[in-house]
C-alpha cells in the first residue's frame, strides 16, 4: 500500500507539474552530453592529433560540471518549493491522521527517488540519441570521410549523470522538508497569507525606473564604444562599468516597473472593462514582488542568448578554413626526391612542388601602406605594428592556388601582392584588405612596386608550422635576389583525388603519413590543421551553446514557477471573484494575460541587452574567421531564433495551463 502511494503521488506530481518534469529531463540530457564528450567522434579524432589539447579541455568538463550542478540546483529547489507548497494540506491532513513525521520524510524520499528514477530513464535514452545526432551533423560538416561514426556509450557519463542529478533532487527536498517537517498540521491545513504590498511613493517608482534606464544607456555606450581600446587599464574600466551599470540598470529598471504600470493601470481604469483593472493590478503586484525573480531571469537570458550566438558563430567560422595542401615535408632536397621517388608513396601523389619562403634583408619603403592605413578608422594598431621580412615566391604560391582550383596571381610589370597567415580576427584582413584599395605601392632596395588590390591568405603549409604577420609574394626572379636562403623551405604534397574519394580524406592522409614516416622526414599535415580548428570549434562552441541552453533553461523555469507562486498565495482573490459571479473562463483568460506580460517583461529587457550584447561581441570583442560563410551562420541563427521562439511558446503555455488548472480547482474545491 506504501510504496503504491508513493507510485501515484509521483505520478500525479509529473502531470500537474510538467514545467518542473520537462525542466528535469533537460538538466539530465544536458549532463550526459557534456560528460559524454570524450567519447564523440569529433573528439576521439581530436584524441589522435590534439591530444594535449584535448586533455586540457576534458580537465575543464568537471569544473563546467560542477557550476552546471550549482545552477541546476536552484532550479530543482524551487521547483520542489512550489510543489511541495501545493501539497501543504495534503501533509497536514497525513499528520493529522496520525502519520509519524518521520514516515512522512519517507514518503517523500521515496516519491523524490522514484521521480527521479522515471526522468532518468526517459531523459538517458534522448541524451543518448542527442549524442549521436551530434556526433553526426559534426561529421557531416567535417566530412565523414575525416571523422568518420561510430556508436559510443559512456558508463562514466551515465554514472555522474545520475549521481549529480539525484544529490541535487535530495538535497533540494532536504532544504525543503526540514522546515516543512516542524510545522504543525493546523499551519500546514491553513491558506497561505498574502503577501501585503510594499509602498512605493511614486516619485521613488519613476525614479528607480529613469535611473535603470540611464544605467543600461550608459552600459551600452560603453560597450559600443570602449570596448575597442587597446589600452588595457581603460579596457578593465570600461569593463567594470559595463557590467555594474547593467547589473544594477536591470534590477532598477525592474524595481520602477511596477510604479510605472500601476500609473498606466490609473489612465485606463475609468474606461477598463470586465476584469482589465483587475489584470493590470495583478500584474503590477508580481513585478513589485518578483522584480528581483525578473531581472535574475532576464540576466540569465542575456546570457544564454548571447552564449548561443557565440557558439553557432564560432563553431560554424572554425570548420570553413580551405584545403590548401595536404603535406608539407621538411629535408634536403635529395632527401625529399628520394623519398617521392618510392612507388608507394608515388602513386598516391597527385601533384608536388617545392614552397619557397624566406625571411630577406632588404629594405622596404611602406611609406605609401601606411599612409594608406592612417585613413582608415581602427587601424592606429597596425600602423605601429606593419612590417614585413618574409618573401614568398609567385611560382610557389600559384602551385597551390591551381591545386585548390583557384585563379593564379599575375605579377608581371613591377607588382607584388601582400600576405598574410595571422588570421581575419580584430578586422586584421579587412582593415589590409580595405587600405590595398587605394592603389598602395611599396619600395624594395629603391625600387617601387604595385601591390595587388587584394590580400592573400591561403595557408601556404598544411599546418600553420610558420605564422606569417605579413609577407611579399613577389616575381621568382626578385625572390632569388632578395632571399636569405634560396633552398625550398618545404615541399607541399597533394593526395589524388581517386584516393581520397576511395578511402576517405582521413584514411588517405594516414596511410601517406604513415608511409612519410617510415622515411624519417619531417612533415605536418592538413589533419594537424583541422584538429586545431575542431578544438576551438569544441571548446569555443560545444561548451557556450551547453551553457547558454542551460541558462535558456533556468531562466524560463524560474520566472514561470515565481509566477505560479505568486497566482497560489493571491487564490483567495480568485474564490472572491468566483464568489462574485465571475466565469472560471474569465479568470483563466486573465491569468493568461497576466502571464503573457509576465514573460514579456523579462524577455523584452533580455532581448534588447542581448543585441547590443552580440553587435559588440562580433565587432569589437571576436571576430568571425575569414572564409566564413555569412549566409550558413544567418541559417543557423535563424534557426536558433527558430528554436528560442518556441521555446518561450512552450513555456508560456505550460505556465498558462497550470495557471487555469489551479484556477479550475479552486471552482470545485473552495467555491462553496
Amino acid at each position: 500500500m506504501f510504496f503504491k502511494q508513493i507510485r501515484r503521488n509521483a505520478a500525479r506530481n509529473r502531470k500537474g507539474n510538467g514545467l518542473f518534469f520537462g525542466s528535469l529531463i533537460i538538466a539530465i540530457v544536458a549532463f550526459y552530453t557534456l560528460l559524454s564528450l570524450d567519447q564523440q567522434d569529433v573528439m576521439r579524432f581530436l584524441s589522435t592529433i590534439e591530444s594535449d589539447a584535448v586533455h586540457k579541455l576534458m580537465m575543464l568538463i568537471p569544473f563546467v560540471y560542477v557550476i552546471s550542478l550549482f545552477f541546476v540546483f536552484f532550479l530543482v529547489y524551487f521547483a520542489c518549493k512550489y510543489q511541495m507548497d501545493s501539497r501543504r494540506r495534503e501533509f497536514g491532513m497525513y499528520l493529522m491522521l496520525g502519520m509519524k513525521r518521520s514516515r512522512l520524510f519517507l514518503l517523500l524520499l521515496c516519491e523524490t527517488l522514484w521521480s527521479s528514477l522515471i526522468s532518468l530513464l526517459i531523459g538517458l535514452p534522448v541524451a543518448l540519441f542527442l549524442t549521436e545526432g551530434i556526433s553526426l551533423v559534426t561529421a557531416k560538416l567535417i566530412g565523414l570521410g575525416i571523422l568518420g561514426h561510430r556508436i559510443s556509450f559512456s558508463g562514466d557519463a551515465v554514472l555522474w549523470t545520475v549521481c549529480g542529478f539525484v544529490i541535487v533532487q535530495l538535497l533540494s527536498m532536504l532544504i525543503i522538508c526540514i522546515p516543512l517537517g516542524k510545522a504543525e498540521p493546523a499551519k500546514l491545513l491553513s491558506s497561505d497569507a498574502s503577501q501585503k504590498q510594499a509602498p512605493m511613493s511614486k516619485r521613488k517608482s519613476s525614479t528607480f525606473f529613469i535611473l535603470g534606464i540611464l544605467l543600461l544607456l550608459i552600459s551600452y555606450y560603453f560597450a559600443i564604444s570602449q570596448l575597442s581600446s587597446m589600452d588595457l587599464s581603460a579596457l578593465m574600466i570600461s569593463v567594470f562599468v559595463l557590467l555594474s551599470s547593467g547589473i544594477l540598470g536591470t534590477f532598477f529598471l525592474y524595481r520602477g516597473l511596477g510604479g510605472f504600470i500601476g500609473k498606466r493601470i490609473t489612465r485606463k481604469s475609468q474606461s477598463a472593462t470586465g476584469l482589465a483593472t483587475f489584470t493590470g493590478r495583478q500584474i503590477q503586484e508580481n513585478v513589485l514582488f518578483e522584480h528581483k525573480s525578473l531581472a535574475v531571469s532576464s540576466l540569465l537570458l542575456l546570457i544564454a542568448l548571447s552564449s548561443i550566438s557565440y557558439g553557432i558563430a564560432m563553431g560554424i567560422g572554425r570548420t570553413t578554413e580551405s584545403r590548401s595542401t595536404d603535406f608539407s615535408v621538411t629535408g634536403t632536397e635529395s632527401e625529399i626526391s628520394a623519398a617521392l621517388e618510392n612507388p608507394e608513396i608515388n602513386e598516391m601523389i597527385e601533384t608536388s612542388y617545392p614552397v619557397y619562403l624566406s625571411m630577406t634583408k632588404a629594405k622596404f619603403e611602406t611609406t605609401s601602406m601606411i599612409n594608406a592605413l592612417k585613413k582608415i578608422p581602427k587601424a592606429d594598431n597596425l600602423v605601429r605594428n606593419f612590417h614585413l621580412e618574409y618573401i614568398l615566391s609567385e611560382t610557389s604560391y600559384n602551385h597551390m592556388m591551381s591545386a585548390m582550383g583557384k585563379e593564379p596571381i599575375d605579377l608581371s610589370t613591377n607588382k607584388a601582392a601582400l600576405y598574410s597567415t595571422m588570421g581575419g580576427e580584430f578586422d586584421f584582413y579587412d582593415l589590409l584588405n580595405e587600405a590595398l584599395k587605394s592603389q598602395v605601392t611599396i619600395g624594395i632596395d629603391g625600387q617601387k612596386y604595385d601591390l595587388l588590390p587584394q590580400l592573400y591568405h591561403d595557408n601556404i603549409v598544411a599546418n600553420r608550422s610558420i605564422t606569417l604577420y605579413t609577407a611579399l609574394i613577389v616575381p621568382d626572379e626578385l625572390y632569388q635576389k632578395l632571399a636569405e636562403d634560396t633552398q625550398p623551405f618545404c615541399q607541399n604534397i597533394h593526395l589524388k583525388k581517386s584516393l581520397t574519394d576511395q578511402l576517405g580524406l582521413m584514411q588517405a592522409i594516414q596511410k601517406m603519413g604513415g608511409c612519410l614516416a617510415e622515411t624519417g622526414l619531417q612533415y605536418d599535415s592538413y589533419l594537424g590543421g583541422i584538429g586545431r580548428n575542431l578544438f576551438y570549434t569544441v571548446a569555443a562552441s560545444y561548451l557556450t551553446i551547453y551553457l547558454g541552453i542551460l541558462f535558456l533553461l533556468i531562466s524560463n523555469t524560474l520566472v514561470g514557477l515565481k509566477y505560479l507562486i505568486q497566482q497560489r498565495k493571491n487564490k483567495h482573490r480568485y474564490i472572491t471573484l468566483l464568489i462574485l459571479g465571475a466565469a472560471t473562463e474569465d479568470l483563466c483568460c486573465s491569468a493568461k494575460k497576466q502571464i503573457q506580460m509576465f514573460f514579456t517583461l523579462m524577455l523584452s529587457v533580455a532581448v534588447c541587452n542581448s543585441i547590443v550584447a552580440i553587435f559588440v561581441m562580433f565587432t569589437n570583442l571576436t571576430r568571425l574567421p575569414t572564409g566564413t560563410s555569412v549566409a550558413t551562420v544567418a541559417a543557423l541563427a535563424a534557426i536558433a531564433l527558430a528554436v528560442f521562439i518556441m521555446t518561450e511558446i512552450i513555456y508560456i503555455s505550460i505556465v498558462k495551463r497550470t495557471a487555469c488548472r489551479e484556477i479550475r480547482m479552486l471552482e470545485i474545491t473552495d467555491r462553496g
